[in-house]
């Protein structure tokens, strides 16, 4: 049965998202490619930045068969194998409700 759930990316400081380096932005460019291959596979069902005055952060709601393919799927995003400081926060969701 599937599970479904909610992911936090925090990135290095909170001024990421108006200053990242040309390297930064390159590294998240291939973080999208990632997260839309994994929606083509109907695996991540939305995803994006937040723009929280406090500091962007992104977010990602995912279908996956357990808490292993999801710890999997965002140990392999390339922001967490670059070394960066990049957090990913991930949380089971407990109920849900699709619009009809």
């Amino acid at each position: 049965m599937s599970r479904y759930f909610f992911s936090k990316l925090t990135p290095p400081r909170p001024s990421f998202a108006q200053d990242m380096t040309e390297e930064e932005r390159r590294l998240m460019m291939e973080h999208g490619v990632y997260w839309k291959a994994q929606a083509e596979k109907g695996v991540a069902l939305l995803f994006g930045p937040v723009g929280d005055p406090k500091g962007a952060y992104g977010i990602l709601i995912t279908q996956v068969d357990s808490e292993e393919q999801i710890h999997s799927l965002t140990a392999n995003d390339p922001v967490n194998k670059s070394g960066l400081n990049f957090t990913f926060e991930t949380y089971p969701m407990l109920n849900i409700v699709r619009a009809p």
